[in-house]
């Protein structure tokens, strides 16, 4: 409620601020026009066309990302040779910004899907591998040894000793790559000009219709929210025997 209170008193200062003219409306829309420009944008097919683009290009990402997170997290953080070998390596590339490969992803694929993936994988992959390396390392040494003695093999104590510890870390690196995922999708679109929000966003700028710029820009905004939103349940659902969830529910 406190949040949806606070969206409300955006919008009303948004639209304070465009009719008493302390921004001209050339450049700030009113927050009722933007809102009628979005109702426009709802009816439009291809609207829902670029919204499919997005959706697609950040969940097939994220799902990726997700996946070669984990499957190289629990494998660099279990051996400790390849922890050593691949150290150097990942503060290497992982503050590289996605946005320096845009260049090469046109060069590779143009403006197609593929381009937005590259991105999109790059950038989410680094928040779900970092933080499976964190849960990995916070395995107690007395369970892990406990486990050795009553003689659990490697996959065993990756599945009833690992994986549990893991899992609050992993749920929280592919909560902020959900997120990452969904900026790097609208900027590829933007930059590149691949199909999807970012890509009409682009076009409503050039094409001097602002009102429509704004509309779309709230969409993504939107859907941010929506994904952390759902991201957040899942992770609660996910977490239901954790500690720090069972704290948070009510008596």
């Amino acid at each position: 409620m406190l949040g949806a209170l606070g969206l409300l008193v955006c919008a009303a200062l948004w639209e304070a601020v465009a009719r008493t003219g302390l921004v001209d409306s050339a450049y700030l829309p009113p927050f009722t026009t933007t809102m009628r420009a979005l109702g426009d944008e709802l009816t439009d097919a291809t609207f829902w066309s670029a919204l499919g683009f997005t959706l697609t290009g950040w969940g097939v990402g994220l799902a990726v990302a997700t996946a070669a997170g984990i499957l190289v997290g629990v494998l660099v953080a279990t051996v400790p040779y390849l922890r050593e070998v691949t150290a150097s390596t990942v503060e290497f590339l992982r503050p590289i910004p996605s946005v320096a490969l845009i260049p090469l992803a046109v060069l590779m694929f143009g403006t197609e899907l593929r381009s937005v993936l590259l991105l999109v994988v790059y950038a989410s992959f680094w928040q779900v591998l970092v933080q499976v390396l964190y849960g990995v390392r916070d395995v107690d040494p007395v369970a892990e040894g406990t486990a050795r003695a009553f003689g659990l093999g490697p996959w065993a104590r990756v599945r009833h000793l690992v994986w549990p510890t893991a899992l609050p870390y992993v749920m929280t690196g592919v909560r902020l790559a959900a997120a990452v995922a969904l900026i790097l999708a609208i900027t590829a679109e933007l930059v590149i000009g691949a199909p999807g929000l970012g890509a009409r966003i682009a076009v409503a700028q050039t094409s001097q219709a602002v009102p429509e710029m704004y509309a779309l820009i709230v969409v993504a905004g939107c859907l941010g929210v929506l994904i952390n939103t759902g991201a957040r349940l899942v992770e609660h659902h996910a977490l239901a025997w954790h500690q720090s969830v069972r704290a948070e529910a009510p008596a």
